[in-house]
């Protein structure tokens, strides 16, 4: 058996929001919506050539900010325009850009829902 494809699931109380703001921190696009009786119970994103599935759940807990078991990993073009981008569309500033020993530039910041996401990109000449 071989793997094919990954890609996560974040649950949220607020569905609509949460898809909101992928679509305009970084530049997510519906490619599937699953109806339920009050608006969408789930709806999958493509973000560039990843996907991204969020679910609605009314009875989540909230994020639990320290001791985060999953964050989320995007490679992107540029760093610094997606971390101001994605500040801008509700984020938290978790940690800036900066460069790492291992040869990426990286920033973190934390969804509207507090999920733990990180921005990278392979640093020039490396």
């Amino acid at each position: 058996m071989a793997v094919r494809s990954l890609f996560p699931i974040l649950s949220t109380r607020d569905l609509p929001a949460l898809v909101e703001f992928y679509e305009r921190a970084l530049s997510a696009e519906v490619a599937y919506r699953f109806p339920g009786e009050d608006g969408d119970d789930y709806v999958s994103l493509m973000i560039g050539p990843a996907s991204l599935g969020i679910g609605h759940d009314p009875d989540v807990v909230e994020a639990v900010n320290a001791g985060d078991r999953v964050a989320l990993w995007f490679y992107v073009d540029d760093v610094d325009q997606a971390f101001a981008t994605a500040l801008k569309s509700g984020a938290v500033e978790t940690r800036s850009p900066m460069d790492m020993p291992w040869g990426e530039r990286v920033a973190q910041i934390r969804d509207i829902d507090g999920n733990l996401v990180n921005l990278a990109m392979e640093l020039p000449g490396v």
